[in-house]
């Protein structure tokens, strides 16, 4: 009986963790979001056709004007294969670290030799050109057969054209 009972309790809390995490997911309504005009894209994938799907999708949709200077930009989006969280470094002695957008380095206190875990999944994150603010970021699967291989940039251009409107 006791161990039915834990059972339980360890299903609920398994329910319980997606519904909190889907409420904290942002919002592409943000004020920076929606003035501005000009953006920089950064393509991180490691695949070139990825990035080309996604900046067409952006030219199609006609809201921002790609620029090719970060310094002009009001807004630069990222596609990448991870996670968004300022710049991660290795040191030529081997140790890891982290940058953050001003420039300012922070050695691991354990280096992380594998940050890179398998591509499964691509992220598109809408960064402050100024300070590098996360304003939005979202994930789409890598593709495949069914949906493309190279859409995966191109749908999350999407998702956020759904979310800002024109």
């Amino acid at each position: 009986m006791r161990n039915y009972a834990h059972l339980v309790i360890l299903v609920l809390i398994n329910l319980i963790v997606p519904i909190s995490a889907d409420a904290q997911k942002q919002s592409a309504k943000s004020p920076k979001i929606v003035s501005a005009r000009t953006v920089y894209f950064d393509n991180r994938t490691g695949n070139d056709a990825v990035g080309a799907a996604a900046v067409a999708q952006l030219r199609k949709w006609g809201r921002f004007q790609v620029v090719q200077d970060k310094k002009a930009a009001d807004l630069i989006f990222l596609l990448s294969a991870d996670p968004y969280h300022g710049g991660y470094i290795i040191f030529a002695s081997g140790q890891t670290g982290t940058m953050d957008p001003n420039g300012h380095v922070q050695e691991d206190s354990v280096p992380d030799y594998n940050r890179q875990a398998p591509v499964r999944d691509v992220y598109l994150t809408v960064i402050d050109s100024s300070n590098g603010q996360n304003f939005w970021s979202d994930s789409h699967v890598w593709g495949g057969l069914l949906t493309g291989v190279n859409s995966a940039g191109e749908r999350l251009v999407q998702k956020l054209q759904k979310q800002i409107g024109k």
